[in-house]
């Protein structure tokens, strides 16, 4: 459609555009012929303007007020008019810094990445890891305090995930070691889900020759380490941000909704199988998103993934229409890039 139009109609479009944007106002065409800094007289532009609004890419919210892009015209912007900013060494550094910190659990990274996005786009962020299923290389129990311990999954790629685990009665070291010894046994090489099933199996046919508190303990440990680790990560930050821009009853109840629906797993699940299918960011406008039925709303998402190639997991914004998507889409990007290195890399330990 592009083609279609002289640059003349390009830059008024834009223009109207860039103004909605930044503030959500409308466009005039005396205030359009005073940006636009040449001899076009309002005349011309409101001329220029019916052309737009005939091709639905601009429309009128009143009967005299200035002129607001559709969803078309949204649409047609970010896929050829749009500059997509870089990112400064200062906020390359910032998502670096706190993506690959060390000493930091999954979890911790995840949490750290989500509260960095919203900040950098000050938008509400989605930070999005599938269920793991990954082969374990060994389990380690370590007493913290007499009812608290620390229990330390080490997968066969490398990485290192932390759970505590809370006994009703003290656990002298005997019974400690004894379960952990038996549990590495049983699990090396192996799924948790895979080996779950084979060691419930020996306790309840008392076929483990270990005493009722290490058979406790070996079954605790394996609850711990199977809820933790394969009901995935879902961590949203930021959820002022989604109500600080609405102005309409209408929206802020919307807003509500979309908040509700972030809660729940199956949801943010159905997010990944969609991103799934780009390699890079995907931009969803107003009706055209396909997770929270709305005109108001956008989401910016791009998917991260390991060496291989697999996707195992996404990130992303959800904010409304008027983004700021020049700027978002680079942050979007690279912190994908960053979570494919940390979380997507072999033998990298994560304490």
């Amino acid at each position: 459609m592009l083609s279609d139009f002289n640059q003349r109609t390009r830059d008024i479009f834009r223009l109207i555009v860039d103004e909605f944007l930044e503030t959500g106002d409308p466009s005039g065409s005396r205030t359009l012929s005073r940006r636009l800094g040449t001899s076009l007289s309002p005349a011309t532009i409101r001329n220029v303007m019916a052309d737009l609004e005939e091709a639905g890419l601009i429309y009128s919210p009143h009967t005299s007020a200035g002129r607001l892009p559709t969803q078309n015209g949204l649409r047609l912007y970010v896929d050829g008019l749009m500059q997509i900013g870089n990112l400064s060494k200062d906020e390359r550094d910032a998502i670096e810094t706190e993506c690959l910190a060390t000493g930091h659990s999954v979890q911790e990274i995840y949490e750290k990445t989500g509260t960095l996005l919203s900040g950098l786009s000050s938008c509400l962020s989605v930070v999005i890891s599938p269920k793991f299923n990954k082969p374990v290389k060994q389990i380690q129990f370590v007493p913290l305090e007499p009812t608290r311990i620390l229990v330390i999954m080490v997968l066969n790629d490398g990485i290192v995930e932390n759970r505590m685990m809370t006994t009703q009665t003290p656990v002298d070291p005997i019974s400690l070691q004894q379960a952990c010894d038996y549990l590495n046994r049983r699990i090396v090489g192996k799924t948790l889900q895979d080996a779950r099933d084979d060691i419930l199996f020996d306790i309840r046919n008392h076929q483990t020759n270990l005493d009722k508190l290490t058979e406790h303990l070996v079954e605790q440990g394996l609850i711990v380490a199977i809820d933790s680790h394969s009901g995935g990560n879902i961590i949203v930050r930021g959820q002022s941000h989604l109500l600080s821009d609405v102005n309409e009853m209408a929206n802020l109840e919307h807003a509500r909704q979309i908040l509700t629906m972030l809660e729940e797993e199956k949801n943010m699940l159905q997010v990944l199988d969609h991103v799934s299918e780009s390699d890079g960011v995907q931009i969803f406008i107003g009706s055209e998103n396909r997770f929270f039925d709305g005109p108001a709303w956008s989401t910016i998402f791009s998917p991260y993934r390991d060496e291989t190639g697999r996707m195992i997991g996404a990130v992303g914004v959800i904010g409304p229409t008027r983004l700021n998507y020049a700027r978002i889409v680079p942050i979007v990007d690279y912190t994908s890039q960053i979570m494919g290195r940390i979380i997507g890399a072999p033998h990298l330990e994560k304490i």
